[in-house]
């Protein structure tokens, strides 16, 4: 039995061309209507419902743009594919900037046809599902779209943990890469979840108001302590305290923390009596505490108790899959956010991403997206409009990048924490892969003699790295 894919109208005033799209459509699990274009297509589109519409750009006495205006301005929840002539390619181009998703040229490539409705397909799902979150005002705690089994093993370990009430968890990563966001997981998927979620930056505070934030303090227990306070630890009790960058916390304060983890209590600053409380506490650090530990910077006893469940998240350039749902989520965010048109992002602009090392991770992509559509307007999202180093310039920033990684790596070996080989080889040859494509204006061919390599070992090696190219000859 054939997967049902969804509802699509095939708009055409070729009744021949128009029947036979919809029979090849319905036998690849497509639920199909047919209309021929006439002056009410457009009640007659909204009255069907459908996902996609297959638009032909020429239509009896209507143009297909015109069409495609219209329905942008009822704001049906649909995605429009065109339909044109070899010749209307840049009639095409326009129709995408006035709303459409994508395009297919006659004669119709039903391969090609296929791919272009699974995406359209897709992207509408994913932005059904963004508005079923925001309707249920859990957008904001909800598990990222994934591809990367990194990821997923991450989300796995969350929903484990937060079955638990109490078990600690310290959340490891380098900076952007999303941790307070998995600690807020943690803390919404557990039974705790009505009691607050309270986060302290370790880092961001000197050792004796850290402390006083920390656990409180009795009226007089320092000069500026002119009536009692209640710390986090006594105001998350019942819920979760985020320890963010716990790595910096003192050696003091690392003591009384490991009390509160040993016994559940502890003393306000200045004060005499036993304050009991029920707490899980989350930590968060982008350092190698295991290292800080031999180096008597952090307590052993206390290191382990912290970290009960470890949560190791990879950096986004480990994660190459998650690329393209990340920022097509930010993209949508902000658009809905600025009122923008935005509703993808074109294969040049996903070149110069998957290109980009991305060492902010995910907070410099959900930024570079925020700038991106603060700034401009869509519907389709280009490489001019992202302002990252590859995006902007040919100056060889990455490759100055990658050169003194592999400097410091022939100066001083490898490090004790080891390095990612793939990581870094694949980054090699994505480099060389790019300027080779580059120099050759993306014809494979020519880049392929370029490398020394044949074409279809470059053709691999491109698909290998997504990187995409107009041309193969």
């Amino acid at each position: 039995m054939t997967r049902r894919q969804g509802t699509v109208v095939v708009v055409d005033d070729d009744r021949l061309f128009r029947r036979l799209l919809a029979n090849g459509l319905a036998e690849a699990g497509w639920q199909v209507e047919q209309d021929d274009g006439s002056a009410t297509v457009v009640p007659r589109i909204a009255a069907m419902a459908p996902d996609v519409v297959l638009l032909d750009l020429n239509l009896d006495g209507k143009s297909g743009l015109d069409v495609l205006r219209e329905l942008s301005a009822t704001r049906l929840d649909l995605r429009v594919i065109m339909v044109t002539g070899t010749e209307e390619v840049a009639t095409a181009v326009a129709a995408m900037r006035a709303g459409a998703f994508d395009y297919v040229t006659k004669p119709v490539d039903f391969g090609v046809l296929e791919a272009s409705l699974g995406r359209a397909a897709e992207s509408l799902r994913v932005e059904r599902e963004r508005a079923r979150q925001r309707d249920r005002g859990d957008g904001r705690f909800s598990f990222l779209e994934t591809r990367s089994p990194a990821m997923q093993h991450v989300y796995d370990l969350v929903r484990r943990v937060a079955q638990s009430e109490t078990t600690t968890v310290l959340i490891q990563g380098e900076s952007g890469t999303g941790k307070e966001h998995i600690a807020n997981l943690v803390h919404q998927l557990s039974p705790r979840r009505e009691k607050p979620f309270l986060e302290i930056n370790c880092a961001s505070l000197p050792e004796p108001l850290l402390e006083s934030e920390l656990f409180g303090h009795e009226k007089g227990a320092f000069t500026d302590a002119a009536e009692r306070k209640r710390g986090l630890l006594e105001l998350a009790d019942g819920g979760t305290l985020f320890l963010d960058e716990v790595g910096e916390m003192a050696p003091s304060i690392q003591v009384k923390m490991l009390r509160v983890l040993e016994r559940m209590s502890f003393r306000r600053v200045g004060g005499t009596e036993d304050i009991r409380v029920s707490v899980r506490v989350v930590s968060a650090t982008n350092r190698d505490l295991a290292r800080a530990v031999e180096a008597g910077t952090m307590r052993r006893d206390l290191y382990f108790r912290l970290k009960v469940v470890p949560i190791d998240i990879p950096p986004l350039r480990r994660r190459p899959d998650d690329l393209a749902p990340l920022a097509e989520h930010f993209l949508a965010e902000f658009a809905a956010a600025f009122g923008r048109s935005f509703r993808r992002i074109d294969e040049g602009a996903m070149r110069v991403m998957r290109a980009y090392e991305w060492p902010g991770n995910i907070r410099e992509l959900r930024n570079c997206m925020e700038r991106a559509v603060l700034l401009h307007d869509g519907p389709e999202l280009t490489a001019e409009m992202l302002q990252i180093p590859s995006a902007m310039d040919g100056s060889g920033e990455e490759a100055g990048g990658l050169l003194d990684r592999l400097r410091r790596i022939g100066e001083a070996g490898i490090p004790e924490g080891g390095i990612d080989f793939e990581e870094i080889v694949g980054s090699v040859e994505r480099l060389l892969i790019r300027k080779a494509a580059e120099k050759a204006g993306w014809n494979q061919s020519r880049a392929a003699r370029y490398l020394r390599l044949n074409r279809d070992k470059l053709r691999t090696r491109m698909r290998n790295h997504r990187m995409g190219g107009p041309s193969a000859d």
